[in-house]
């Protein structure tokens, strides 16, 4: 009973650092102490080496065949190079409330995709529910709020739902790997392999911080993006995986709009606009219907 609840626990936990993260993300960028890519990189590389670090104190199997390493590539380039990225760069020009909703499409497509990979079949209940996805996602895609920059609202949007679809690949090809070697292994050695992929697309960026304007909350959000939001929420979430399952650590992501909703509205003065409230009610039911299991279809 005690580990399910540290397990529940730790799942809530994820979510929350995720959320937290879009806040403290969107302040450092939006005030000039980082750029998208450059954060990334920090990001990306802290993570490896806190991850190496544990290794130190707690060595685990790293031997890693030969014919499983175009798969940890391949996890390394849609986890967490493309993944990554353009999640940043899409939060640096849209809403942190945006960017929580649009991830939520992230199991509709984990489910058709992996329907289409491993042909599995599509029963009406998923179809309803893309179409309610997809309605949710073009209902704050399309929204003209606060004119003055719409255009890079559409742009943030757009880039967030190509992170999800990379996200959603890096999901299904990971599967294996987490079935074939410790689960905080496979993740040292995709970040590891993140940090040299990344390297010629971030350090221009990453050179560009201007490490002298930062003061206690600046190296306080730091913190919060790569110790919680980034190597923390990883850590939490293999935890909850292992002991909980996939499903159940899965459905923990409803909360993470919420959490998202009410940071941005008290610390970034964003607005729970109605539209908002009806693209999430869209994605929440696409999401519901796309992982309904029935008997008959």
């Amino acid at each position: 009973m005690q580990k399910n609840l540290q397990s529940h626990l730790a799942l809530l936990g994820t979510n929350l650092f995720f959320a937290i993260n879009l806040t403290a993300v969107k302040y450092l960028i939006s005030n000039g102490y980082v750029k998208a890519f450059g954060l990334n990189f920090i990001r990306i590389s802290v993570t490896a080496a806190l991850l190496w670090l544990i290794f130190l104190f707690k060595p685990t199997k790293t031997r890693i065949d030969r014919k499983d390493f175009a798969r940890f590539v391949l996890c390394s380039i849609t986890g967490i190079v493309i993944n990554q990225l353009l999640f940043i760069k899409g939060l640096s020009f849209t809403y942190p409330i945006h960017a929580s909703l649009l991830m939520l499409i992230t199991p509709i497509l984990i489910t058709l995709i992996a329907s289409w990979i491993l042909k599995e079949k599509i029963n009406s209940y998923k179809i309803i529910g893309l179409v309610f996805g997809i309605s949710g996602a073009a209902v704050l895609i399309l929204s003209r709020v606060q004119a003055a920059n719409a255009k890079e609202v559409m742009l943030g949007d757009i880039l967030i739902i190509i992170n999800a679809i990379s996200y959603t690949f890096y999901f299904i090809l990971v599967k294996p790997l987490m079935k074939a070697y410790n689960p905080i292994t496979v993740i040292r050695m995709i970040f590891t392999i993140g940090v040299f992929i990344a390297f010629p697309f971030c350090w221009s960026e990453f050179l560009q911080t201007p490490w002298h304007l930062y003061g206690g909350i600046q190296w306080t959000m730091l913190g919060l993006i790569v110790i919680g939001g980034t190597f923390l929420a990883y850590l939490f979430n293999v935890y909850g995986i292992k002991n909980l399952g996939a499903s159940v650590a899965g459905s923990y992501i409803y909360s993470q709009p919420v959490f998202a909703a009410i940071i941005a509205v008290l610390f970034l003065g964003d607005v729970l606009e109605l539209y908002k409230i009806i693209a999430a009610v869209f994605i929440f039911s696409g999401v519901y219907l796309a992982n309904k299991n029935i008997v008959n279809d």
